[in-house]
């Protein structure tokens, strides 16, 4: 068995054929969204397991209206090992091509399901059995890019959550829940399951489960829990997660994931970390369905195993940019520190995005010539309107907790006395994936002054 490591950004449903399709003359093009790769779970007695392949359409240009359409889908290479099931949109040409008709996109829409087709193994089919399933799509006068998406056979158990729903406007001091299902869609069953939990640090568990370990860490709390419920082909079970939301809560991420248990999977997750057992009642899963199988442990397809659910809270946190005063004759190379400061209540971390918590940006001051910057400073070139200034950039980190700072050093040569030279650093607020003015109530503060010689 391969062991994986929970919590490790599985990635999610391979998206898009890629590829450079013809440009319309309108400026659009049109495009096929598809897995570009599936495994189905082979027949065994007892049941069939399936998968549904979603087929969606998406074109650039949401200004533009487009044309109902057609989509071919020839799974010819399937023919073998598998029996496909056509959606009511779709008219077979054969047991194994089909022409699906699909909606047209109006104005301000650029997405549209164009086909579910459903793929069930053939009993006693090879499991070596492998093939693409082919498609093409006109729309008007577009033509997308042909897509694929490969199929091959697995036998095993295939366990997956739900997606859990975006939070919005959560109050400090609240209770709140992230609950999700767990499924197994393979055709083998899951004696036991081992679960991976991250909450971040706005967020506190209100359980530490007699069935779980835990570990503290700077940007929140993770858990192990081995959950004891079998999950058969066709089960389904709720999983709830109880959380406070801190007084220090602002943009918060829940992660989970869920893996076949087995002993080497369980040490491979606690890595070099320490983990402490907790004392409350078992985590349990609650069934939703029932079914009955034979039982495995190797997942067939992770791509469903983690996912992911930002949290946000009504909060606030005051920025505060602090420069420096330096002194220093003719020759010398002088240290001016800026310092960001979060004076709270809550942390600020991008958590989804990664960006930085802040920006700052400044020139030299009169007089002096910047000849070194932290790692995570850059510079904008001279430009025509300003040919002897350069700008700078530095960055603080993704994330920045209540009543801490991240102080990032400059330093200046000094070319020449200017007595009280100084010069204006500044947090850039609008950066559209981490906008300071969206939770600083102070942007008064977000300004200050490095002075040579003052």
């Amino acid at each position: 068995m391969k062991h994986r490591l929970l919590g490790a950004a599985l990635a999610g449903c391979a998206l898009a054929a890629v590829g450079a399709g013809p440009v319309h003359a309108v400026s659009d093009q049109l495009w096929i969204d598809v897995p570009s790769e599936t495994v189905l779970p082979a027949s065994v007695s007892g049941g069939r397991a399936e998968r549904t392949v979603t087929v969606r359409v998406t074109h650039d240009n949401t200004e533009n209206e487009v044309a109902p359409g057609r989509l071919t889908v020839d799974a010819s290479e399937l023919s073998a090992f598998a029996r496909v099931a056509w959606p009511s949109n779709c008219v077979p040409a054969s047991a194994v091509q089909a022409l699906c008709d699909f909606p047209g996109m109006p104005s301000g829409k650029n997405i549209v399901t164009a086909a579910q087709i459903r793929l069930s193994a053939l009993p006693d089919a090879d499991l070596t059995a492998t093939g693409h399933v082919r498609y093409t799509a006109t729309a008007g006068e577009l033509t997308a890019f042909p897509a694929e998406t490969r199929i091959s056979l697995g036998d095993g158990p295939d366990l997956g959550l739900s997606q859990a729903e975006y939070q919005r406007d959560l109050r400090p001091g609240s209770d709140t829940r992230v609950s999700a299902t767990v499924g197994n869609s393979g055709n083998r069953s899951v004696e036991r399951t081992l679960l991976w939990i991250n909450a971040s640090y706005g967020l506190r568990l209100k359980e530490r489960h007699s069935n779980c370990e835990y570990r503290q860490h700077e940007t929140g709390t993770s858990a192990l829990c081995v959950l004891d419920e079998k999950v058969a082909p066709g089960e389904q079970y709720a999983l709830t997660t109880g959380l406070r939301v801190r007084d220090k809560a602002l943009y918060e991420r829940f992660d989970h994931s869920v893996l076949p248990y087995s002993d080497a999977a369980l040490e491979e997750a606690r890595g070099e970390w320490t983990w402490t057992p907790g004392t409350g009642p078992e985590l349990d899963l609650r069934p939703v369905a029932t079914r009955r199988a034979a039982a495995a442990d190797e997942d067939l397809d992770l791509s469903d195993n983690y996912r992911a659910v930002m949290l946000d809270a009504r909060n606030t946190a005051d920025l505060k940019l602090t420069g420096s005063k330096v002194r220093g004759a003719v020759g010398d190379t002088v240290t001016a520190a800026v310092t960001v400061y979060n004076r709270g209540p809550a942390w600020v971390a991008s958590l989804g995005a990664g960006a930085s918590v802040a920006t700052v940006r400044f020139q030299a001051p009169r007089g002096t010539t910047v000849v070194g910057l932290p790692e995570e400073c850059w510079t904008l070139p001279e430009s025509a309107e300003e040919p002897s200034v350069t700008t700078y950039f530095c960055k603080t980190p993704i994330y920045l907790h209540d009543r801490a700072s991240h102080t990032m050093e400059i330093r200046l040569r000094i070319d020449e006395v200017v007595r009280g030279a100084r010069t204006t650093v500044e947090t850039l607020n609008d950066d559209p994936e981490l906008s300071i003015r969206k939770f600083d109530p102070n942007l008064r503060n977000n300004r200050s002054e490095i002075v040579v010689n003052g």
